[in-house]
């Protein structure tokens, strides 16, 4: 017999919260999750669904509110899926933030003497995304751009993101203007029609430079040559307007070929002292500001003299590879996307580095071609995607035995899993977590692992 049912109607005091920042009241040992409460919050909350092991409750009334909750600023933000967090207060978030990351590694991973640090904040964590993927749908004239609600693929039709640039904003809402006025149809993805599917917006924060790219169901965008003048006529920062062609009945957004419309092929950024070009599909941290420190953490786990060889795997554009690059005998970077080492090289040539080889493969098997060369690397850092390391390439990384592993990840459980089969062999020293995005429950984190020395 269920704990509780459908429709109930029930009052409690919240707990805990879920990884994806949800309150959690308990009945006995069930677990009832109740999205937008605060621990210590007293709510009357009704149970929506009924699983087997958990329930999900919407909340009702909050009797007593948690000092950490705040008004969200955001008009959307109890449509929207963007952003999980606004009714925390920042400090709070952070904290929940590490606390995660003290869940994860101290109880679940069984390091409990293992640092981890205050999670690094933004001092202003608003408008920081320099890419923006909006959807587009709606019908002719009627065109709604904006994000999706939670769990669903309906568009929200938007003014504003508040954690987006306020020129994507812009931009936004005008090319929502003129496909309006264009009469050009959104696309409609229950039934494959319409033509313009997204509009991905990049923009550096350092340079200012804007790179527009309309994806479309299609070959060609109608009255080019106007939406090009208007786009150039309000916002003459932008540098580049592409059209990406993807003609898919998929979720992926975008295809494999892009036009340049206007302007140059890439814009330009800079991360430190550091100068990168980026086209449309490069891949480039969301957050600039958060990535300086990111890397700043990192450069200071690797502790370069100049005479180390560094391996960056998963390396995509060179980011961090170039960031140790100048601390670093040689650099090696790999990524098993060619596009992505062809940036890499480029970026190391825009920078002047000579100290630095960048191969396109899997990264276990390029290592042990290095290896057969007599190339041994010091310090290996990875920055893998959510799914963390390849298997393989940790047994690889175990034969290696670089001194120092320094492991960037953007979801902790992957990142401790893997961890944990280099244990053997390594230490954990420390863990620094990052917030690269704020308002919602996403971290990054940064740990050191050093070999354990021989005589242990």
């Amino acid at each position: 017999m269920s704990v509780v049912h459908k429709n109930q109607m029930l009052e409690g005091e919240v707990v805990d919260l879920t990884h994806e920042g949800h309150g959690v009241v308990k009945i006995d040992a069930y677990p009832i999750f109740v999205p937008q409460t605060l621990v210590g919050e007293r709510i009357d909350y009704k149970i929506i669904k009924v699983k087997k092991n958990f329930a999900i409750g919407k909340v009702i009334t909050i009797k007593k509110e948690s000092d950490a909750r705040m008004v969200p600023p955001c008009d959307y933000y109890d449509k929207c899926g963007g952003c999980q967090l606004q009714h925390l207060n920042y400090e709070a978030q952070l904290e929940m933030k590490r606390n995660q990351v003290v869940n994860l590694f101290h109880r679940k991973g069984k390091l409990p003497h293992v640092p981890i640090h205050p999670t690094v904040g933004m001092d202003h964590p608003w408008f920081y995304r320099n890419k923006s993927q909006i959807p587009v749908g709606g019908e002719k004239q009627q065109v709604e751009m904006g994000y999706y609600r939670q769990r669903s693929h309906h568009i929200i039709n938007m003014d504003q993101c508040l954690i987006q640039y306020q020129a994507q904003n812009g931009i936004m809402r005008l090319l929502r203007d003129l496909l309006n006025q264009y009469n050009i149809a959104p696309y409609q993805e229950t039934v494959h029609q319409g033509l313009v599917r997204h509009v991905v917006i990049r923009k550096g924060y350092h340079s200012d430079e804007i790179m527009v790219t309309i994806v479309i169901n299609g070959t060609e965008l109608p009255h080019t040559h106007d939406i090009v003048n208007a786009l150039v006529e309000a916002f003459p920062q932008i540098k580049s307007i592409k059209i990406n062609i993807n003609k898919e009945k998929s979720n992926v957004i975008m295809g494999a070929k892009s036009i340049t419309l206007y302007g140059e092929e890439t814009i330009s950024d800079s991360l430190g002292e550091l100068n990168f070009k980026i086209n449309d599909k490069s891949f480039y941290q969301i957050n600039v500001l958060q990535t300086e420190k990111l890397y700043n953490i990192a450069v200071n786990y690797a502790g370069l003299t100049g005479a180390e060889t560094v391996l960056d795997a998963y390396c995509g554009i060179g980011t961090i590879a170039l960031s140790m690059a100048d601390r670093a005998k040689h650099v090696y970077g790999v990524e098993v996307v060619p596009e992505a080492i062809e940036d890499a090289k480029r970026n190391a040539q825009l920078n002047h580095f000579n100290n630095t080889t960048f191969v396109a493969g899997p990264a276990e098997k390029v290592i042990l071609d290095w290896q057969k060369q007599g190339i041994r690397p010091d310090v290996v850092t990875v920055d893998p995607p959510r799914k963390g390391c390849d298997n393989t390439f940790i047994e690889t990384l175990n034969q290696l035995e670089p001194d120092k592993i320094v492991y960037v990840s953007c979801n902790p459980s992957t990142q401790l899993r893997d961890i944990q089969l280099l244990l053997n062999k390594y230490d954990l020293i420390e863990v620094t977590p990052v917030d690269m995005f704020p308002h919602t429950t996403h971290v990054e984190t940064v740990a050191l692992l050093k070999r354990k020395k021989s005589d242990e």
